[in-house]
Parts: C-alpha cells; sequence; structure tokens
C-alpha cells in the first residue's frame, strides 16, 4: 500500500491522486464530477433499504454525510466534503468504513457466524 502525502481535514487531492488512491484502496469506486463515487447492487427493497440504513449509520457516526441514489435494486453513495470543495481524507475514510460494513461476508472468514445462506430467499446484496 502506498504512502499517500499527510494533509489537513479539509485539503483535497488532485484528479491524478484521487484516481491512484482509488485505484489502490477502493478499487469498486470511481471519481466522477469531483466525487468519489460506489453503486452497490441489491436484490431488492429490503437490500436496499438495508444498505441505506448502514450508510446512514456510519455516515452519522462520522458527521460526514455522502449524497445517495436510492433506487428499487441499487444504492449510489457519493463523497466529497462540500466545505472544502472536493476530494479530503475524510471521503476516503468514510468510504473505506462504508465498504467494508456493507461489503462484510462472514461466512468467508470461518468462525461462528455462517453469513447469509445460499439460497436466493435471503441475498439481499450482490457481492463483488
Amino acid at each position: 500500500m502506498a504512502k499517500w502525502r499527510t494533509l489537513g481535514p479539509e485539503e483535497t487531492y488532485g484528479e491524478a491522486e484521487i484516481e491512484a488512491r482509488l485505484k489502490e484502496e477502493l478499487p469498486h469506486w470511481e471519481l466522477e464530477k469531483g466525487w468519489i463515487r460506489r453503486k452497490y447492487k441489491t436484490s431488492g427493497w429490503k437490500g436496499t433499504l438495508m444498505v441505506v440504513n448502514t450508510v446512514a449509520h456510519l455516515a452519522e457516526a462520522a458527521f460526514h454525510h455522502p449524497d445517495l441514489t436510492v433506487s428499487y435494486a441499487f444504492v449510489i453513495v457519493k463523497l466529497m466534503t462540500h466545505s472544502a470543495k472536493g476530494i479530503t481524507n475524510k471521503d476516503f475514510e468514510l468510504a473505506r468504513k462504508i465498504e467494508q460494513v456493507v461489503m462484510w461476508q462472514p461466512g468467508t472468514e470461518g468462525g461462528a457466524l455462517e453469513g447469509t445462506p445460499d439460497d436466493p430467499r435471503f441475498k439481499y446484496i450482490r457481492y463483488d
């Protein structure tokens, strides 16, 4: 993992740095019109609401709020530090936390938690 230059909480990254950091740390995220964004595909409304509520909890705990696009079978999360008018460490940190929690698959880790059964009735998110 590359060591990124140290920035203050409101200092923004340039486009080339953002692209490189996304490629290394958050490969399912992309830079789009000044935002970093990720589309989470779900299996329907129940899964969509679960993703929205998870993102909402993490954003409120961090006190850093993304823009969301919510539809029946997907959620788009967009992050930018509004006060800095660009992408800051706040955006990368929250994106990493969202990615860790939303894409968590306990059944792949071993241990007591088995994860969601391999049955379409219980699927709620489409894992990458």
